[in-house]
């Protein structure tokens, strides 16, 4: 969870510069903002001025707010400003933000979106693509976040007078470049952004962001300087929001190296002050963090701490926000269409008045009455005609979308061949060699049987013939390993699973675990990996459908060799690619683990990796169904548990816990 909390402390931050210049949590500020309102002298100015008190004040007072919010907008309405309507919106969506109602927020925020892009508002429409990238990145739609905040960076490199907000975008970026495993990049920008003369209103807002990328690196020394640093510019700034995010970071400083006081002062600090404000997302985090740190000092605490941190996660991201999201996505949805629709139907009106005003005589207009109701029933026709052909797509994506679940448990067996090639090569060639010395003998054999009795060597005769019939036995042997790869490969061919039977768990699993390795290695001649097996030679056999195991086994496999090849490729220290199994018998179950010592799992997508179609692999490379099935297989085939222990840029570890009865 941490990770999660790391971007969102990041996302958060980098809101906090705000959409007015300046510090927005500052009393003095909001009261200037008040007297300019008071002093303008037209009801442009007075909205705009509104808009700007409706987005400060979403920090600390979210009534104010939204109070103002509305005022503006109602009085942009009005006297028919749309730049006002779009600023008035903008403070609306922050509103919402800071109370994490996402829904509403995407609301606002996409109706000034839009605005903006029919009136052309350049400067309007990159704040608007600003605020949807933090959206999206606390929604963890990381693609769409990445992709508002690319198109607001390109708007704020030619618009002449960005203010803080190309300086906001990229902490923005920089939170992308962490999900995306670029700390490096994160960090040359946020060092630039730092030490650039332009953007020193919004330092303390990049030393937030610095600490918190220093404690991802494992850089503490560095990160708590960049903390002390930014407590002295919070409370210079009187900006309560970052303040408490500050306090969060230090507590998750603090907890990384362990300094349990420390670290409890801080989190209940940042939670206090969180509360004072009423900002969920760091009453979120530091109740976390307390809850974890009281577990093994006093559960009492803890429970309490726990109880805060679980009501606040159902407020920003219970089930009923989840649908209200979903209905916000579905309304927009079908607004886009609307629109085109609108935009059709409109240029469809001015051409028919083209028609019209070019009537001259009665003829004339029946003759284009007529072809006007030609072109009518044509038009019906072609849009029954499109909606039996969407009716035929959606169909037909059901239908992939069943098929391609079934085609993935068939994928793997292609994953195979490469190591199947590999594993049967071996036999065939004891076979072949064997089969050769045999010839050799024979022949051996054969000159000397026509030897005259006398000369004849017996001992000869009896070696040649003792060495054949053990030569022999070899190629048995390993004509029967080669029918066991093949018959195997088979099994784990079949479409439907078969019945369960009695199944040998350290034969199939390090099997398969060189059949992986090798799949691996066919497709990359420079990878290598030590494997380690810890096989339990008193396991017993447990009953279970070989070919679903076979296949669970060859998932878990397939991305630990996966994670360990692409940690190889990182620059950095000298590092060895590990990839172990281990097999006991506990508790009734037999256990399998899995264990790697590649990239890990980031927490912010830990929870989602056993979903259908979700994946963290370059687009081709993976279809997102082999843990989803591997799961299935073991949870609802077998009746197992599926679990993972994973660190960020330290490995994971899958283990398998299968019932004996």
């Amino acid at each position: 969870m941490m990770m999660k909390f790391t971007l969102t402390f990041l996302f958060a931050l980098a809101c906090s510069a705000g959409f007015a210049q300046g510090d927005k949590n500052s009393v003095p500020e909001i009261i200037e903002m008040k007297r300019q309102l008071a002093r303008a002298s037209n009801d442009t100015s007075r909205v705009l001025q509104m808009a700007d008190i409706s987005y400060n004040y979403a920090y600390t007072d979210k009534d104010s707010s939204f109070l103002y919010g509305q005022m503006a907008l109602k009085k942009a309405g009005a006297i028919n400003f749309t730049r006002g309507r779009a600023n008035a919106l903008a403070g609306l969506g922050n509103c919402f933000v800071r109370q994490g109602d996402y829904p509403k927020a995407l609301q606002y925020q996409l109706q000034a979106l839009q605005l903006s892009e029919e009136n052309h508002f350049e400067r309007e429409k990159a704040i608007s693509m600003l605020e949807l990238g933090y959206t999206y990145q606390a929604l963890s739609d990381n693609a769409k976040s990445f992709d508002f905040y690319k198109r607001a960076e390109k708007i704020f490199e030619k618009i002449a007078s960005p203010g803080d907000f190309a300086q906001e975008n990229k902490i923005g970026l920089s939170s992308q470049y962490i999900i995306a495993n670029k700390k490096d990049s994160a960090l040359t920008l946020l060092l630039k952004q730092y030490n650039d003369p332009k953007a020193q209103s919004l330092r303390y807002v990049t030393l937030h962001s610095l600490c918190d990328l220093y404690i991802n690196f494992g850089n503490y020394p560095a990160a708590l300087q960049s903390f002390h640093r930014a407590v002295v510019l919070d409370q210079v700034k009187n900006d309560l929001y970052a303040l408490a995010w500050t306090y969060n970071s230090g507590a998750v400083l603090f907890q990384k190296t362990g300094q349990a006081d420390s670290c409890i002062y801080y989190a209940k600090t940042a939670l206090l002050l969180a509360q004072k404000i009423k900002s969920k997302e760091v009453i979120l985090n530091s109740s976390l963090i307390l809850s974890k740190q009281y577990e093994s000092i006093n559960t009492n605490e803890a429970f309490y701490y726990r109880k805060i941190y679980d009501d606040v996660y159902q407020q920003l991201y219970g089930q009923a926000k989840v649908l209200e999201l979903q209905n916000t996505l579905a309304t927009e949805q079908e607004h886009q269409r609307q629109i085109e629709n609108a935009r059709v139907a409109e240029e469809n009106k001015r051409k028919q008045y083209y028609f019209l005003g070019g009537l001259a005589i009665l003829a004339v207009i029946v003759f284009l009455l007529y072809r006007v109701n030609v072109q009518q029933r044509k038009a019906k026709e072609t849009v029954e005609g499109k909606n039996k052909v969407i009716e035929q797509a959606l169909s037909d994506l059901k239908s992939a979308q069943t098929q391609l679940i079934q085609t993935e448990k068939m994928a793997s067996l292609g994953e195979l061949t490469a190591g199947i090639a590999h594993e049967i090569q071996n036999p065939l060639n004891f076979v072949n060699n064997f089969s050769e010395v045999n010839q050799e003998m024979l022949e051996e054999l054969k000159t000397e049987s026509k030897k005259p009795k006398a000369e004849r060597d017996e001992q000869l005769e009896i070696e040649l013939l003792n060495d054949l019939i053990e030569n022999e036995g070899k190629i048995n042997h390993h004509g029967r390993r080669a029918d066991s790869i093949v018959k195997g490969m088979l099994e784990h061919s079949r479409s439907v699973s078969g019945q369960k039977e009695p199944t040998d768990i350290n034969q199939l699993a390090d099997e398969y675990l060189r059949l992986s390795y090798h799949g691996l290695r066919a497709k990359d001649k420079g990878f290598n990996a030590e494997l380690v097996t810890h096989f339990d030679p008193t396991l017993p056999k447990v009953n279970a459908i070989p070919q679903d195991i076979g296949r669970v086994l060859l998932n878990l496999f397939n991305n630990a060799f996966y994670a360990v090849n692409q940690k190889q490729k990182l620059p950095g220290a000298d590092y060895k690619p590990e990839v172990s199994v281990t097999t006991s018998a506990e508790n009734g179950s037999i256990i399998i683990k899995v264990k790697d010592n590649g990239v890990g799992i980031p927490d912010a997508i830990k929870e989602k990796i056993m979903q259908p179609f979700f994946t963290t692999k370059p687009t081709g490379e993976g279809t997102g169904l082999g843990l989803s099935l591997t799961y299935d297989m073991v949870v609802k085939g077998h009746g197992g548990k599926l679990t993972v222990d994973t660190k960020e840029g330290e490995g994971s570890e899958f283990t398998i816990a299968l019932p004996l009865s």
